[in-house]
């Protein structure tokens, strides 16, 4: 039985199923383990965990402790309670019109910030008349139809995975900025640092950055420096903004104070670095690496919900679910009908009733010929079904952006 256990309470011979922790949070090669000594357990609380998730079959037991269905159980409750919340997004256009041009911006902008980290390598200063352009044109579209651009957010070279995750974070940075109503100059700022983040990942070695295995613990600690890297690089261009900064400077911290550089604590963290941790662990942790397998969003969203109890800021947690969806645009899901369909677009009121391409039959195991469902409308008015899970697409083989 897997249980969810306090860091206080672990003994050598617990199994250690889960760390609970995002991957770059901790230094261990393993994220399931037997513990062997107490030095170990000190290891996982030097490392900001609180709780953790042992496996009683393979060690020893906790009598009283949670069950993992039921900290889920008690998580998503919350989630739904939370997403039947008044929610409004606002867009232009629809998700499958604004794709095209979606497409294009996100694959500009992966190029630009590659050419941009490669020029820094090489001694020279970030251009931000190059970086500008590539943020305003996210913030375009972002504000036609997020849920396009940010759907293609999920996709990632790995090979390229820096260059990817920095459009990435520009993206849901900007995207969060915007649905709690900050003002246009300060999304823009948030946005450039967004993108430069990880700016400073240029002077890692080489064999750490693009090492296709976890980090070693001396690895683990040069890989943390690209952080004080990416705060000078950018104080030392001109034009950068103080926002900018914070977001690259503090996308590391926790709320907690467990993270790193500085070990800030709570609001000695900035809104705009707060923010931007959870856009880096959200996008770090439904990505798919040699080493770790991407979450799908829904999933993902719980556990950063669930970390909100040391790791973030909760009242910020609730809003990156709003701006985002409890069921991103490009998830596939389960419908009560047994049909599977790909979220297309975030419901006006309601994050539990998106707009939802039915696709495919999983009693008759067949696909149907795409049809659109309107989960806020009655049934005879393109309703009448619910979802009652998010489905894994490689389970099915189904791609789901062709069908948006």
């Amino acid at each position: 039985m897997i249980k969810k256990v306090p860091v206080g309470l672990l003994k050598p011979g617990m199994y250690i199923q889960d760390l609970s922790s995002d991957w770059m949070a901790h230094p261990f090669l393993r994220n399931q383990f037997m513990l062997k000594t107490e030095g170990e357990i000190r290891q996982i609380g030097a490392a900001g965990i609180h709780e953790v998730y042992i496996n009683t079959a393979k060690g020893l037991d906790v009598s009283d402790a949670p069950t993992a269905a039921e900290v889920k159980q008690e998580v998503v409750q919350e989630m739904l309670r939370i997403a039947s919340e008044e929610n409004t997004p606002v867009r232009t256009v629809g998700t499958s019109e604004e794709m095209r041009k979606a497409r294009m911006v996100h694959s500009e902008a992966n190029q630009i910030i590659r050419n941009i980290m490669q020029d820094v390598r090489l001694g020279n200063q970030v251009q931000i008349e190059k970086v500008e352009p590539v943020v305003e044109n996210i913030t375009s579209s972002i504000l036609r139809n997020a849920g396009a651009i940010l759907s293609l957010c999920r996709v990632k070279n790995k090979d390229n995975y820096t260059f990817f995750h920095s459009v990435s974070v520009c993206a849901l940075q900007v995207s969060f900025c915007r649905s709690i109503g900050m003002d246009k100059e300060s999304i823009r700022q948030a946005g450039v640092g967004g993108l430069l983040h990880d700016i400073g990942k240029v002077k890692i070695p080489d064999e750490i950055l693009n090492k296709p295995g976890r980090f070693t613990e001396d690895e683990f600690r040069v890989m943390q420096c690209h952080v004080v890297e990416s705060r000078r690089i950018l104080t030392e261009t001109e034009g950068i903004s103080e926002i900018a900064i914070q977001v690259a400077a503090q996308h590391h911290e926790r709320h907690d104070g467990s993270g790193y550089p500085e070990g800030l604590k709570g609001d000695e963290i900035s809104q705009m670095g707060q923010m931007a941790a959870i856009c880096d662990v959200y996008d770090a942790i439904t990505s798919n690496r040699c080493y770790h397998k991407g979450m799908e969003p829904t999933e993902a969203l719980q556990k950063i919900f669930e970390w909100s109890k040391f790791h973030f800021n909760p009242v910020l947690v609730q809003h990156f679910m709003r701006s985002i969806g409890i069921y991103p645009v490009g998830s596939l899901v389960r419908l009560e009908s047994g049909k599977l369909g790909v979220v297309t677009e975030q419901a006006e009121h309601n994050l539990l009733q998106p707009k939802v391409r039915v696709i495919y039959d999983s009693k008759k195991q067949s696909y149907l010929p795409p049809s659109d469902l309107d989960l806020a409308k009655p049934m005879g008015h393109g309703g009448a079904d619910r979802i009652v899970n998010h489905e894994l697409p490689e389970k099915w083989n189904i791609e789901p952006l062709k069908f948006i």
